[in-house]
This record gives C-alpha cells, sequence and structure tokens, in this order.
C-alpha cells in the first residue's frame, strides 16, 4: 500500500500548487484540494498536518525542483538567467506561489534551508569567478545574483494591464531580452 499513499499524496501536492496558485494560503480551502485530488480532508491533515503544512511541502518541492533543475553557472550568468525564465514561463504558477509565500510568509516563519544553501552555494561560485577574474567586481555576489534573479523574472511579475502588451512579444524575444539584459549589467 506504500505506492498508493505516494500516489495520494502526490495528488495532494498537485492539487494543492494549483489551489495555493490561484487563490494564496489563507484563501485556499482543503475540500477543494480534496475534491481535485480524487481524496478527503483527513488525508490532508494525515500526510501534511496541516493547510500550512500542505503548503510549506508544495513550496518545498518547487524550491528543490527548481535548484536541482536550474544550477547556476557563475561562468554564463545570461544562460543560467535565461534558464530560470525558461522554468517560469512553463510553470507560470512558480511565481504565484512565491509571491503569496513573501506575501503571506513574510517574517513568520524560519527560512527555507533549501533557499538559504542554494543562495549561499550561488553567491559563493559567483565570488570565486570574480576572484578569479571571469565575472565583473562592480556588484557583490549578492548584489549580482539579485540582479540576475530578478531580470530572470521581469516577465513573470508584472501587472495584467502590462502584461496585455507583453503578449505582443514571443517568448523567444523576452528570453533574448533577459539574456541580453544580464549580459549587459556584466560588461565593465
Amino acid at each position: 500500500m506504500a505506492g498508493d499513499a505516494e500516489a495520494t499524496r502526490k495528488r495532494l501536492l498537485q492539487a494543492a500548487r494549483k489551489e495555493f496558485g490561484a487563490y494564496g494560503i489563507a484563501g485556499a480551502r482543503v475540500d477543494r484540494i480534496a475534491a481535485e485530488s480524487g481524496s478527503n480532508k483527513a488525508q490532508i491533515y494525515h500526510y501534511f498536518g496541516s493547510k500550512d503544512g500542505l503548503f510549506d511541502a508544495v513550496f518545498n518541492e518547487i524550491v528543490e525542483h527548481t535548484v536541482s533543475a536550474t544550477p547556476i553557472d557563475p561562468t554564463d550568468l545570461p544562460e543560467y538567467a535565461g534558464r530560470l525564465f525558461d522554468g517560469y514561463e512553463q510553470h507560470p504558477e512558480i511565481q504565484r506561489l512565491a509571491t503569496w509565500y513573501r506575501l503571506e510568509r513574510a517574517g513568520t516563519n524560519d527560512p527555507l534551508d533549501a533557499i538559504i544553501e542554494s543562495n549561499r552555494h550561488k553567491t559563493e561560485a559567483i565570488a570565486k569567478a570574480q576572484r578569479d577574474g571571469l565575472l565583473t567586481t562592480r556588484y557583490s555576489p549578492i548584489v549580482l545574483l539579485s540582479l540576475v534573479i530578478h531580470q530572470a523574472t521581469l516577465w513573470a511579475n508584472m501587472t495584467p494591464e502590462y502584461s496585455a502588451l507583453v503578449e505582443q512579444t514571443s517568448s523567444a524575444d523576452r528570453r533574448r531580452i533577459v539574456t541580453e539584459a544580464v549580459a549587459a549589467l556584466l560588461r565593465d
């Protein structure tokens, strides 16, 4: 029955990802998550303890996937930003979930170790590339990483009104703009 339990857990996580992406933590409803997953509310509490625990599991899964699927290459930060952009294009709910996380969890929980470790690793990789003369030293590693990440999310963080204008630009063009903007940051 372990396979059934894991399948149920995965269905709950998928349904919760959609629900939390659409409504946030406070607006999400466990009854809709249970119905969407073909499960029941009791299983949500059994596997995740609470609605907040379910959100944490969804968010942790996204963080782990993004970190493993998009490793940083400090010698090619434009392409790193492009791969981040690709992930946000293919999975727009990621940015919605990240926004809900920032809005509803800011200062209320312990920071996620996976994010802290990932950011530490990335800034150390950038610092090493700077020491080795492979990257500009105009910006500190922390600032440079922040600029790269924000360029990658440029198109994903727009208001609906601005999105209507952006739809006139193809995904390939938006990606190219992201990578060119990051390349411009790196010029001394």
